[in-house]
């Protein structure tokens, strides 16, 4: 097998800081650096020198075309490509050129991506703009070789198009008030504050003959039809076990491709359903973070085809088994390095740490609904509240030992005390005792503190992690600012400091829960604490009109009312579409796969009555199941007219909230019970009558 030198191949195909400092010329690289630091515009004649070496840099790579890479409100990324030849010469020959206009500003066309009313279709001009903060790099497949440039996209007009627009403003808005609060701790070293992410990515992976014989996962990417296996998860024996040798390879070169992209691929794993794994690379910069995530997705798929197989993204691919998430491990780290989030071993004494948790908890309190929105889209209403955790309902996981520290602050205004982790006795000679955390973890928690960061496992595994970020980043700013600003006036900053502390700690502690978030306890409980409880995309996406909502990104520069409000219509637009294309998929197979298969079975069943009854048989068994299937058959029948019926009347419904709310209450309903009689039926019906691969086939074939 050939040998892989991780420290070789790292970060080959990006154009690296280290790449830029050997190939530019010293001053153009300072000058770049400068406007980087300082927010200004770079000049077009040093864009030219910079695009110039990009260019040779990027043949020298095999590339022969350039794309601004950008991800507008599709939920993926987009690019157009351009190759860089350049017009032909008299003499027929062709030069190759990239200048500094091209790398800095692309023109798609704006009026084919959502905007939620913002670009009318005959308004067409939009703009991509390099962001110089996430380094360019090239792709190879079976295009060839392209040179892709991480941007933002607006409109003609301004207004942000997309998720990186909006990251990099609030990641502007975090830092400066994370600032203004460690200048009242007496920090004056560190001059910027940085969200530091990492995601952890869910997926399943499927035989693609065994998927491309199945309509749903084409159309929908989850199975609309499907009955149990007889086998699932109930064993957990593919959590953490062996790894296939067949998705052992496709590993392989996922990983490989990745450490060749930049990406620090770092840890793979079988997860809890079978056909189920996960990967996660090491924490960068939110910005970079969001766009490395995307090419992960991207890479997961593409490398997947390559093995005959599928990569499904779907947050609920199979009923009956867990579905997939991203967890977004956030935190907030200096420009020197110092973790705000780091509780040292005496966090009773760290009064800046337990300033920015106490913040933390407010923020997250009192925008809670605001928190779960960004996680909403129509394939997470199969896991939020639903099958598994995390539920639908935001709650703070804090372990015993920050919630004893709240506890102190609540009782006495301070904190002389923290729980310590102890002592693991193993009790074997041959394993060495080990040393335990303080706090044990909470894997029900949509939002838990993991040592040095919180953890936000509610993101589905197909969306865009920009989402969440931009919430936690804003929404923890205005706390961070309100702090300051009452710090800066007190006379005994310590004091005030625990004062305040203690203050956040009494009025938000309803969303501090360490329990089980799968419980129907915790839901009574929860409702009666007051905290929201927005089960599906429809309810979750009303909280983005809520005149705090807009304030809050309005007051900051996140989003303009206007942007929120594009964004708004944009996720009621997209969730009944999805729902649209889900309900037709499934008449289309009832239709014409499903209905006919067991109406021949039928025929198939009533011959073989008939024949034993003609041979002087008992033919009770046959007739039964006839009888059984019939009614099916009739009970499905009936429930395809209804769907049939409620489509039709959805697309007659008032575009926005009003067709959202129709197609979420009524539709949905209504595909759930034509799902109902046909999975009987699958269960009935013989293998080689039935028109469709089972789960069986799709979660044991890999």
């Amino acid at each position: 097998m050939e040998k892989v030198n991780i420290p070789e191949i790292f970060a080959e195909d990006v154009f690296t800081d280290a790449v830029m400092q050997q190939r530019l010329p010293k001053s153009i690289y300072k000058q770049f650096k400068k406007s980087i630091e300082e927010g200004k515009d770079l000049d077009l004649a040093t864009a030219d020198v910079i695009a110039n070496e990009i260019r040779e840099w990027a043949i020298g790579k095999g590339a022969t075309h350039f794309a601004h890479l950008f991800q507008p409100l599709t939920g993926v990324t987009a690019e157009k490509q351009d190759s860089f030849i350049t017009a032909p010469k008299a003499d027929g020959s062709v030069l190759t050129a990239f200048s500094g206009k091209e790398l800095i500003k692309g023109e798609p066309d704006g009026s084919s991506f959502p905007s939620g009313g913002l670009r009318a279709t005959f308004e067409a001009r939009g703009y991509t703009v390099w962001d110089t903060t996430s380094p360019v790099f090239v792709r190879h497949d079976a295009a060839g070789t392209t040179l892709l440039i991480p941007t933002a996209f607006y409109s003609y007009n301004g207004e942000a198009l997309d998720q990186k627009a909006p990251l990099l403003r609030s990641m502007q808005v975090i830092s400066d008030s994370s600032i203004k609060l460690l200048r009242l701790f007496g920090n004056t070293s560190a001059s910027r504050v940085a969200p530091s992410v990492g995601a952890e990515q869910e997926y399943f992976l499927v035989d693609e003959e065994t998927f491309l014989k199945r309509k749903d996962l084409i159309y929908a990417g989850r199975t609309l039809f499907g009955a149990a296996a007889p086998k699932g998860q109930e064993l957990d024996d593919h959590y953490f076990g062996t790894i296939r040798q067949r998705v052992a390879g496709f590993m392989k070169d996922v990983n490989e491709e990745l450490w060749k992209a930049g990406v620090t691929s770092k840890t793979q794993h079988n997860e809890v359903a079978p056909a189920q794994h996960e990967i996660a690379p090491i924490y960068a910069n939110a910005n970079v973070a969001v766009d490395q995530n995307q090419v992960v997705m991207q890479t997961l798929k593409r490398i997947a085809c390559r093995h005959d197989m599928k990569c499904l993204l779907h947050e609920k691919p199979f009923a009956g088994v867990n579905g997939s998430g991203k967890h977004n491990n956030w935190s907030l780290v200096t420009d020197k390095g110092e973790n705000l989030l780091e509780p040292g071993s005496r966090p009773h004494e760290n009064k800046q740490f337990l300033l920015v948790l106490a913040c933390i908890i407010k923020a997250v309190d009192k925008y809670a609904g605001l928190l779960r929105e960004s996680a909403a889209d129509p394939g997470n209403d199969h896991r939020l509240g639903a099958n598994e955790a995390p539920p639908a309902i935001i709650s703070i996981f804090l372990g015993s030992q920050l919630e004893d520290i709240m506890d102190q602050y609540v009782a006495s205004g301070s904190a002389a005390t923290s729980i310590k982790g102890g002592v693991l006795a193993t009790g074997s000679s041959a394993l060495r005792d080990i040393s335990k955390d303080a706090t044990d973890r909470n894997r029900t928690s949509p939002f838990a503190f993991t040592g040095n960061k919180f953890e936000f496992r509610m993101v589905g595994s197909r969306d865009s992690i920009a989402s969440p970020n931009i919430v936690l980043n804003t929404i923890v700013a205005e706390a961070f600012d309100d702090a300051s600003e009452r710090l800066a006036q007190a006379e005994d900053f310590d004091a005030a400091v625990d004062a305040l502390i203690a203050e956040y700690a009494k009025e938000h502690k309803r969303i501090i829960f360490n329990g089980d978030g799968y419980s129907d306890e915790w839901v009574l409980e929860a409702e009666k604490r007051g905290l929201p409880n927005l089960k599906n995309m429809v309810d979750a996406t009303e909280v983005l009109g809520e005149a705090d909502v807009v304030a809050l990104f309005n007051k900051y520069g996140v989003l303009t009312p206007t942007e929120l409000k594009a964004r708004e219509e944009v996720k009621y637009e997209n969730y009944s579409k999805v729902i649209n294309i889900e309900a037709l998929t499934m008449i289309d197979m009832a239709t014409k796969q499903i209905i006919p298969a067991v109406i021949k079975y039928t025929k198939s069943l009533a011959d073989t009555v008939l024949a034993v009854k003609a041979a002087g048989c008992d033919a009770d068994v046959q007739a039964g199941i006839l009888a059984q299937v019939s009614d099916l058959l009739k009970e499905a029948k009936a429930a395809l007219s209804e769907l049939e019926k409620v489509a039709a009347e959805a697309a007659q419904q008032e575009e926005g909230k009003v067709q959202a709310r129709f197609f979420n209450e009524v539709v949905f309903k209504a595909m759930d019970a034509l799902r109902a009689p046909v999975d009987k039926l699958e269960m009935i019906v013989d293998k080689e009558a039935w028109p469709m691969p089972s789960y069986g086939d799709l979660l044991f074939e890999v």
